[in-house]
């Protein structure tokens, strides 16, 4: 009898080990750890989770520790965005009228509410200039072409501070580390150009969009080098202030672009739209002022002239993810904060939300770390794993077909259009792809060559090698998957 129960007892602690802890402690096979062990980046920290198609983690490489996922984030804040707002939400821009009409007249002030669109730009419109454009017809249909009193841009729908915490300061000149607000436009960048068309030891020439507004100083010490040197990038804004130096070298015959970032973007909506009235012979007699008053919008003084419907979420979702749009990621993450908790939109409030949802679908917060929500911060801490497992639960909630759409697919579109292009992968993977300094990540779903659907996550952090070699080692790990699963 005691040696039955010995057997038992041994048949038992088997069958739970086999069954309970293989989805848990899944090893690494040898092929894949012999891609990374044997690359050129092996001594950069791997991390490689794969998950099968009923939830189970079949490749286990350093997977259940801490990364810095850069853009990968957006998977985790797209999914949030679409969970908490729905796929057919959509901004109102809405402009009053405080005053009346005399004639040729409006005798009062303009009054702009934002309530943080970010698209007003032309990722989506043919001309960001538009929503302006229409604002004129509308006073061109009233018969009004003079405005006696002042602009208002009210910016309260989001707090006051511009950028999430732990942010590099040399990126803040740039599109991708561009501040958000509530009225926001051009996705508060201008475009510059410059045509190095001019003799040699020269300073090339320069204009920028919108009409070279003067709403920017720009100090041009470019010069033109000999037609064989090669481009050396040189932009940078004195932080605080719109002043942008330019000391670019450029090869003679060499045209670049730029976009380049400002500050106080509700400042730069109503000056725009100011210049832009006047070119268009509405004449503006009083000040440009934004304020974070909070106004009663149903009040009867108010007159609404033009309420703007921004596309819809899904929409902005897939410009956010397929070009790893970080000014999108940023601007929705303060709306989740205001239309969640009714109160001004902040990071910080955004990011609790997020963490709330995502700990609803099973991950566990306390092995998460978010400063932002486009990944940029060097703080952001997540695990390979908790990345799987997130991908994972979204097949089975709503709205998933719209998050899947917002993925590049490898050969074919955003981030991942010029990768994969000779390779078997391509055309099979959906998913994200990160980058900042040292770090290199790519996250999403892959149909393999025995059409099994599986999910990916290759981090690699602290490299040092170009970014080119890190690609090729992540395909190598991909195309090793394909074939085997």
């Amino acid at each position: 009898m005691r040696n039955s129960l010995i057997r038992i007892s041994l048949l038992l602690f088997v069958l739970l080990f086999t069954v309970d802890s293989t989805p848990l402690k899944a090893q690494v096979s040898n092929s894949l750890k012999a891609i990374i062990e044997e690359g050129p980046a092996a001594n950069s920290f791997w991390s490689v989770a794969v998950t099968d198609s009923i939830g189970r983690l079949i490749e286990n490489y350093n997977a259940s520790n801490l990364i810095r996922p850069a853009s990968t984030q957006k998977l985790v804040t797209s999914a949030a965005y679409l969970h908490l707002l729905g796929p057919e939400y959509r901004y109102e821009t809405t402009l009053y009228g405080v005053g009346e009409q005399d004639g040729d007249t409006w005798k009062g002030d303009l009054l702009i509410r934002g309530t943080g669109d970010p698209t007003i730009n032309d990722d989506f419109y043919d001309d960001p200039l538009f929503l302006f454009d229409e604002w004129v017809q509308l006073f061109d249909s009233l018969g009004i072409n003079k405005i006696d009193g002042n602009i208002i841009g009210n910016d309260s729908y989001f707090d006051d501070v511009p950028y999430p915490r732990g942010w590099e300061w040399d990126d803040l000149s740039y599109y991708y580390g561009v501040e958000t607000g509530a009225l926001s436009f051009n996705k508060n960048v201008v475009n510059l150009e410059v045509l190095a068309d001019g003799e040699i030891g020269s300073t090339p020439d320069i204009q920028w969009y919108p009409f070279n507004t003067p709403y920017v100083e720009f100090i041009n010490e470019q010069i033109i080098t000999p037609p064989n040197a090669s481009f050396q990038e040189s932009y940078r804004r004195i932080l605080g202030t719109n002043t942008i130096v330019l000391r670019s070298s450029l090869p003679k015959g060499y045209y670049e672009t730029e976009p380049l970032s400002i500050t106080n973007p509700a400042h730069y909506y109503i000056d725009t739209l100011k210049r832009y009235m006047q070119k268009m012979g509405i004449d503006v007699r009083g000040q440009l002022i934004t304020d974070r008053q909070y106004r009663n919008w149903n009040d009867p003084d108010y007159t609404v002239f033009y309420t703007h419907h921004s596309i819809p979420l899904s929409e902005i979702i897939r410009e956010k993810n397929q070009n790893s749009n970080n000014f999108y990621s940023e601007m929705l993450l303060k709306t989740v904060a205001a239309e969640r908790y009714d109160t001004e939109g902040s990071t910080d409030l955004g990011l609790q939300a997020v963490k709330h949802f995502l700990h609803s679908t099973g991950v566990d917060t306390n092995y998460v770390r978010m400063r932002d929500g486009s990944g940029m911060a060097p703080a952001n801490l997540i695990r390979a794993t908790d990345l799987n497992h997130l991908l994972y639960e979204l097949k089975t909630m709503e709205h998933f077909e719209h998050f899947h759409n917002s993925l590049a697919l490898s050969g074919r579109s955003g981030t991942l259009q010029y990768r994969f292009q000779n390779s078997p992968v391509r055309d099979k993977f959906y998913g994200k792809t990160g980058f900042m300094s040292g770090v290199r990540t790519i996250s999403g779903y892959m149909r393999t060559r025995h059409d099994q659907d599986i999910v990916v996550t290759i981090a690699t952090n602290n490299y040092v090698l170009r970014t080119g070699v890190i690609d090729g080692v992540h395909q190598r790990i991909l195309e090793y998957l394909y074939s085997v699963y």
